[in-house]
């Protein structure tokens, strides 16, 4: 513990000079619409993204697809517009680059990709991502994947529409955000690979991803409390990006962050194991959230009649919060990793 804070007291001294606060961006503002991010509008989501009629959302599968109509739907509800160079929000991606850890090819699949332009800045991007795939039907039982990751992915929903909301308004971000859907998580980060591989937007022009992976549950580390999250990644390439983190939560959320995963000699590797690492390689500094393992991960019991959706939107506003931050400040995080 000792060490986390000497660590987090640290890091926010340092970088000072190129890190204007989330003050420069008034915080009523992040505060009201963070308030249409709500328990209710989650819930109805994930009812439907993590329902059996989605069969697990195996990469590829019919039941992935389903889900996929369905998020495109909620952003064409909304007015967000498709990304540039997509087919419907649709980027398509080959059964030759879904291959799984066996060897075996997957049927084709798609990330999913809508975009709200910047006001000022509006080459510069900012990616919000989470994978809408899972495992599918193993031995009869539908594993429906609630919390891994359909608790990411209706945050993706909820976090987009409060940013549109923020545009009608005359609030829109001065920087451009990317809200990507990837596949094909479960078998090798598959889908955002093939992502940074084959970008829509320059990689030199993305300042950062925030990846949502696992947010609407307690792990055995926490079972007094679920104000918490893990952060993981956010200062590897960029001691900014770590301290806007903090700055955000303390302003808005107060959840407990808990960095133990960060650790380079992590021996879980979790860095290395969510969508974020596909950006992170490519120099793009990136910070990941996570509610940690639990008894229910990969199996047919991860249900969303056990999501914590008062835990789902703390974290959801969060994220929110460092995505506007990133957004609207005046200068572009600085990298100063490697």
């Amino acid at each position: 513990m000792k060490k986390t804070i000497l660590f987090i007291t640290a890091a926010l001294a340092v970088s000072c000079a190129n890190t204007k606060s989330i003050d420069a961006n008034p915080a009523d503002l992040v505060t009201k619409y963070s308030k249409t991010i709500t328990e209710s509008e989650l819930k109805d989501h994930l009812y439907t993204v993590a329902s059996d009629a989605m069969q697990g959302r195996e990469t590829g599968s019919e039941g992935q697809k389903a889900a996929g109509q369905y998020l495109i739907g909620h952003y064409k509800k909304n007015n967000i517009v498709a990304a540039d160079n997509t087919t419907n929000y649709l980027q398509a991606v080959p059964s030759s680059a879904l291959k799984t850890r066996k060897g075996d090819l997957l049927a084709p699949s798609e990330n999913i990709a809508a975009f709200i332009k910047g006001s000022e800045k509006p080459e510069e991007v900012i990616v919000i991502s989470a994978h809408y795939d899972h495992i599918g039907i193993k031995d009869g039982k539908i594993f429906n994947g609630a919390d891994d990751d359909g608790s990411g992915t209706v945050a993706l929903l909820e976090i987009a529409q409060a940013f549109k909301i923020a545009q009608k308004e005359g609030h829109g971000p001065k920087r451009s955000i990317l809200f990507l859907h990837v596949t094909g998580e479960e078998h090798g980060l598959l889908g955002s690979k093939y992502y940074s591989e084959h970008p829509l937007y320059p990689l030199k022009n993305t300042v950062s991803d925030i990846n949502i992976d696992m947010i609407g549950r307690r792990d055995v580390e926490h079972v007094a409390s679920n104000n918490y999250v893990y952060v993981i990644g956010a200062e590897r390439l960029s001691t900014d990006l770590l301290n806007i983190v903090v700055a955000a939560n303390e302003k808005t959320t107060k959840l407990d962050l808990d960095f133990r995963y960060t650790a380079t000699n992590d021996p879980n590797h979790f860095y290395e194991r969510s969508d974020h690492y596909n950006f992170a390689k490519f120099g793009i500094p990136s910070v990941f959230f996570f509610n940690g393992v639990h008894a229910d991960y990969h199996r047919s019991t991860d249900t969303v009649e056990k999501i914590e959706f008062d835990a789902l939107t703390k974290r959801t506003k969060l994220a929110f919060a460092v995505a506007w931050e990133l957004a609207n400040r005046e200068n572009r995080i600085t990298i100063d990793k490697k």
